[in-house]
């Protein structure tokens, strides 16, 4: 299991474990903030290197090794 801030999630890299549509290596590209300032940050959005298609998932789903990798590898 990755271990990472959510505060310092910002412009970090990204490797797909299981890479689709030649859509391996991404940047977190935007930390979506909550629309209540004191609720828990759960959202980002990736950036796919490649296309430059843009994904919004939880930030909680990189921390899960089987899916993500921290840096371009």
């Amino acid at each position: 299991m990755n271990t990472l801030s959510p505060k310092k999630l910002l412009l970090t890299k990204w490797t797909a474990v299981q890479p689709s549509h030649k859509e391996k290596h991404f940047l977190v590209a935007k930390v979506i903030e909550p629309e209540i300032p004191e609720s828990p940050l759960e959202w980002v959005e990736l950036e796919a290197v490649f296309s430059k298609s843009r994904y919004r998932i939880a930030w909680r789903d990189l921390k899960n090794s089987d899916i993500w990798r921290q840096g371009w590898i």
